[in-house]
């Protein structure tokens, strides 16, 4: 073999090694529903320490980053606050078959600052006080948060004379920012970011009653274009660990009857 093609030959075969290292040791690019905010780091370091392998998270709204999948985004895992968007991917054909499955169940609160002088543990009726002149919830037409602070509000009778006041954060993050800032006396958000060390200490809270809304099921898929198909499906399993569930039960939310189906399992 002539010296120029060997050289070309050791390049090529160099730049496979090199690619196949880094589809390896690529992160997990997850799509994760803004609750999962307080939650999520300590599930990842978990799994970076067990399997070394890295996990990028980017927080937002399930609505959104549906939409944005729907749009080619490079994400891996998709871990969205209502089941109802992955298993819409799914049918579409952007997800990985047999990786639909739900993680926990999200609890709704009734969160205010602690000198906000109103009382959580009056339920939602406590919106009819006068103390009370916005009321962040975050936005229904894509936050599942905002669908269910909705649907509690109807359930109770309130939603007509509240309506005017509410104040819609582009995710539930951000709805419990206005009420922790000031430019809301209180707000209707999740509670597993309610119980952050932080705001725990900032605010008080109740539960909105689970009754008063559809379940907040929290559904997860591996996406069809995902970089590192093993290492996705790995986290997914993570995830279902029945230590992982607990600890997401410490982390406020409820735990989930089962997978979708056979569990799933990597």
């Amino acid at each position: 073999m002539m010296p120029g093609r060997r050289a070309g030959l050791a390049i090529a075969l160099a730049a496979a090694s090199l690619a196949g290292v880094e589809a390896q040791t690529a992160a997990v690019r997850l799509a994760a529903a803004s609750d999962l905010q307080g939650a999520l780091g300590g599930v990842i370091a978990r799994f970076e320490k067990e399997t070394y392998l890295r996990v990028q998270p980017v927080f937002g709204s399930s609505g959104n980053f549906f939409a944005q999948i729907l749009n080619g985004a490079p994400f891996d895992v998709y871990l969205s606050a209502d089941i109802d968007y992955p298993r819409r991917l799914l049918d579409a054909g952007l997800g990985e078959p047999g990786t639909l499955v739900p993680y926990a169940v999200g609890r709704l609160v009734l969160w205010t600052r602690r000198d906000s002088g109103i009382d959580p543990t009056r339920g939602l009726a406590v919106l009819l006080d006068p103390k009370v002149k916005r009321i962040a919830i975050a936005n229904p037409e894509h936050a599942p948060y905002g669908r269910a602070a909705v649907a509690a509000l109807k359930r109770q009778g309130l939603y007509d004379e509240v309506q005017p006041r509410l104040v819609l954060g582009e995710n539930v993050t951000q709805a419990l920012q206005f009420a922790h800032s000031g430019n809301a006396e209180v707000g209707i958000v999740a509670r597993a970011l309610a119980i952050a060390p932080a705001l725990a200490a900032a605010g008080t809270y109740a539960d909105v009653p689970a009754a008063w809304h559809p379940p907040i099921e929290q559904g997860a898929l591996v996406l069809k274009r995902a970089r590192n198909m093993s290492a996705a499906k790995q986290f997914l399993s993570f995830l279902q660990r029945p230590d992982i569930v607990e600890y997401l039960r410490t982390m406020g939310f409820d735990a989930i009857g089962g997978p979708e189906g056979p569990p799933y399992v990597h």
